[in-house]
């Protein structure tokens, strides 16, 4: 029986003996779509290929494609763990054509690998194609001997693929595997399609058309060929299941559950392990790939698929965070296919860690939160939708778990109202990652990249060069001329200046021709080209020109040298922090540098100055920035880490940084620093400078992001921080070696004269206290009207004032300067027949304040003024009375 890891090598290994490229896996998140919120097919990747408007130096392509569909129209998320074939989380394997061959190579591949590499018998296929598509029905009974029988013509859009409402489309033909007549189902288009005896298993499309807004359609110049093949799903068939879930990979991680949670993988919890396997996978395959929990777009979705995970675990009784400590399962079985999952494997235990630990908190708090909603509806009352939305999306939790709740107590939510809310919340998430991936270019780009050959990059090597114009473009149109005034974009063959990427800011300076000169004021990157953002100054640009370029040198030290250090405080934050550390975005300006990393809680001032140190001791070693240029591989095997936000092609620059002893990264053991990176980086350490912190702050969830200084940035911010030491040396009257002490000692001073200042107050308050009681409704009663006095000194107050009147009630009002704070007081002996409580509110409500609280024996409130005191001790005493 072959493995899950085994069918998707037997596929790719087929397609590779066949002529076609095999090619990793995109993303999760789509870089050349911002309409996706997740890739959810094999041909995302390759959208731009089947347009045309991208060109690969192959034509053949096949992939196992990492898909989620857990949000936007792609949902599957509330049907995982109800079915046999519903996933978050899913792989699909596919083999494309951009142009090459069609129909029939499509249709003989596909036929000789289910027949062959997978000896699937031929009698238990069967296949569908759109009800026009003679071609393929004539293939198909050509190639596979299929009879009329066995090719089922179907009418509807089912097997009608488009890209969209306009562009390309094309009939698809899907093929079917036939379970037998001991399963109930009929075969697709027939009235009991919905069974489960005939299984979709492959769909070919046939991208053949190009569809306009008439409706009409012309054929493509480019005819092309998109397959996708569910690896589970084939899976189960090879596997002789009929069930996703049992298949070996699945299975393993369901055994992981059900061991660690000491449960039956097939008892009464069977459900909730296969939810669990099923978003283990989609949770920790999307933080590999850089996203992580939050409270919208895609973060919003990754917390919902986790926090449904946590909620099967709690049902099975796990008492303590279980969903990290089955992540080592999940990376023997996926990590040798997908290495991206190993190297965030320890990101990817301690966010799981830190989320189930946080969510498992709101599961009792949520208990208490809806108990105190129910208290304010009448016996038996629907529990608003919007209350429940408001436990789920404020406190995470769940609407299954509320009903769930509401059932113990015959209770039923509005489920429509929570709807409503909940896809007016979806709606601002939409909002929130549309259009976060690499948006797609305008149009104009695409155009001067099929004319014009990529932009070649100098500026490893120079800070100025020689190139030629080849287009400019202003306000999206191709102009032949650029005159003084006029902001333009500059398109060249060859160039010194960086394109923004990586992190690392565009570069700036100027540009000279035999007839004008323009001002760089940016660089930026698109479809191979660097965009020049320019203002011309004098004379004019013409296209076709030759061109001096010179970057502004300054500014460019100022950015290699906060790029170059921050690949040394990545370093620096792994040896101080963990290996969970991972870079979450950066930014290199010729001012400063930001840097955004995985960690759960915010440094201490020793892993400050730790860091700090560090960074600084490898400046003062002022060794070599060496770059090597290699396959990512190769940098991989010798420990090179990639950097969040790269996208890195055949071949990548491995900078290392720095000696250090003991064992490590790289060949020799002692590099400091060893990354994949495309940007610019100092000749030596030192000329970094200095390096200083400026302190962390959260980012996002699991996210802390360091702001810092170098070079000449750093040595001013220091002296400003000098100067202001001398200043308040100068304040103080003391040398800056002592104000230290001197400060500490005025602290100190200052906190004897306010404890002072209190006593005073405090005896002030109390003199003839003893003598004011009065009896009331046989209880004695004491109040105080009183200023200066701040609300945190009232219980002290009271506790005396309870002390002299032994047995009784006190009531205590300051005026704090335009506020009143009060405190009441009731003795031992009478909390059984009065409280504290009762009495403070009874004072506060004269003074036109609200609420107060605290115990029966002391409580507390505030007011607006203290102006009508008297009337507050009168309410005490008719509440007194009553």
């Amino acid at each position: 029986m072959p493995s899950l890891n085994e069918i998707r090598s037997t596929f790719l290994d087929f397609f590779a003996r066949n002529g076609h490229t095999v090619v990793p896996s995109s993303p999760l998140v789509p870089r050349n779509d911002p309409t996706l919120m997740f890739a959810n097919s094999g041909m995302v990747q390759f959208k731009d290929c089947f347009t045309g408007n991208e060109q690969r130096d192959y034509v053949r392509a096949t992939s196992s494609q990492k898909c989620v569909r857990a949000g936007g129209k792609h949902n599957d998320l509330d049907n995982v763990g109800y079915t046999a074939r519903h996933h978050t989380f899913f792989e699909m394997m596919g083999n494309f054509s951009f142009g090459d061959y069609f129909k029939e190579q499509a249709i003989a591949n596909a036929w000789e690998l289910l027949t062959t590499d997978f000896d699937i018998p031929k009698d238990k296929l069967l296949v569908t194609v759109y009800h026009t598509d003679d071609e393929a029905a004539g293939l198909w009974k050509k190639i596979a001997g299929l009879g009329d029988d066995r090719i089922i013509r179907i009418p509807t859009n089912d097997n009608f693929w488009s890209m969209g409402p306009t562009g390309p489309c094309g009939p698809c033909s899907e093929i079917f595997f036939d379970h037998g007549d001991k399963i109930w189902g009929g075969p697709p288009g027939s009235k009991d399609e919905d069974g489960d005896r005939f299984i979709e298993i492959w769909n070919l499309v046939f991208m053949q058309n190009e569809q306009f807004a008439d409706g009409s359609m012309r054929a493509l110049d480019m005819q092309s060929i998109d397959t996708g093949m569910g690896l589970e799903r084939i899976g189960a068939l090879l596997q002789g299941k009929h069930d996703n879930y049992d298949t070996d990979l699945m299975r393993s991680l369901i055994e992981a559950s059900a061991n660690a949670t000491s449960t039956d993988p097939d008892g009464s919890g069977k459900m909730h392990h296969r939810v669990i396997a099923d978003h283990l996978r989609s949770s920790s395959f999307l933080m590999a790939d850089g996203v992580m929990p939050s409270s919208e777009g895609r973060g919003y979705v990754l917390r919902r698929i986790m926090r449904r995970a946590m909620r099967h675990a709690h049902q099975l009784g796990a008492r303590d965070p279980l969903m990290y400590r089955l992540v080592p399962a999940l990376v023997r079985q996926m990590g040798e296919a997908y290495p991206e999952l190993s190297r965030a494997q320890p990101l990817i235990e301690e966010t799981l860690r830190q989320e189930e630990t946080k969510f498992r908190q709101t599961l009792d708090r949520g208990l208490k939160l809806l108990d105190e909603e129910l208290a304010g509806l009448p016996d038996g009352a629907v529990l608003p939708g919007a209350t429940a939305f408001k436990l789920y999306d404020t406190y995470g939790f769940p609407l299954d778990l509320t009903q769930d709740a509401l059932r113990e107590k015959g209770r039923t939510v509005d489920t429509d109202g929570f709807a409503t809310a909940m896809a007016e919340q979806k709606a601002l998430a939409g909002g929130s990652w549309a259009g976060s991936g690499e948006t797609k270019d305008a149009a104009i780009w695409f155009e001067l990249a099929d004319k014009h050959e990529a932009t070649e990059f100098l500026g490893y090597d120079t800070e100025a060069a020689e190139g030629q114009v080849l287009a400019i473009v202003a306000e999206g149109a191709e102009i032949e001329a650029a005159i003084p005034g006029q902001t333009v974009q500059i398109i060249l063959n060859q160039t010194p200046f960086y394109g923004e990427s990586g992190g690392q800011v565009g570069d700036a300076g100027f540009i000279s021709t035999t007839t004008g000169r323009a001002r760089i004021t940016d660089t930026r990157r698109s479809r191979g080209l660097f965009l020049h953002s320019a203002e011309v100054s004098e004379g004019e640009i013409r296209t076709g020109q030759g061109a001096e370029l010179v970057v502004d040198h300054s500014r460019r030290a100022a950015i290699e040298a906060n790029h170059s250090a921050t690949h040394l405080l990545n370093e620096a934050l792994r040896r101080t922090l963990g290996d969970h550390v991972a870079q979450r975005g950066s930014l290199n300006a010729p001012d400063r540098l930001r840097f955004d990393f995985s960690h759960s809680k915010g440094l201490t001032a020793d892993e400050m100055a730790t860091v700090e140190a560090e960074v600084n001791a490898m400046i003062r070693q002022n060794g070599e920035v060496v770059t090597r240029v290699m396959a990512p591989d190769d940098a991989r095997e010798l420990g090179a880490q990639a950097l969040f936000g790269e996208k890195y092609g055949d071949e990548v620059r491995v900078v290392s940084m720095g000696q250090r002893i003991g064992s490590g990264k790289g060949t020799d053991g002692k590099t400091y620093s060893l990354e994949l990176c495309g940007g610019t980086h100092v000749a030596r350490l030192g000329e970094i400078g200095l390096f200083v912190l400026l302190g962390d702050s959260a980012s996002s969830s699991g996210v802390r992001r360091i702001e810092a200084l170098t070079g000449e940035g750093a040595l001013t911010y220091l002296k400003e921080q000098a100067q202001r030491v001398t200043d308040v040396a100068a304040l103080l009257k003391a040398s800056p070696a002592d104000i230290v002490d001197r400060t500490r000692a005025l602290v100190e001073e200052r906190r004897a004269l306010t404890n002072e200042l209190a006593q005073v107050k405090r005896e002030a308050a109390m003199v003839g206290a003893a003598g004011e009681a009065r009896e009331i409704a046989g209880v004695k009663f004491m109040s105080r009207i009183v200023s200066g006095v701040s609300g945190k000194e009232l219980p002290g107050l009271i506790d005396e004032m309870k002390s002299q009147i032994g047995s009784g009630a006190v009531l205590l009002i300051s005026d704090t300067g335009g506020k009143a704070a009060l405190a009441a007081g009731v003795t031992a002996d009478l909390t059984d027949r009065l409280s504290a409580v009762t009495l403070v509110k009874a004072a506060a409500e004269a003074l036109g304040g609200k609420g107060g609280g605290g115990r029966p024996d002391m409580a507390q409130a505030g007011a607006g003024s203290a102006a009508n005191a008297e009337e507050a001790v009168k309410a005490v005493e008719a509440a007194l009375g009553e």
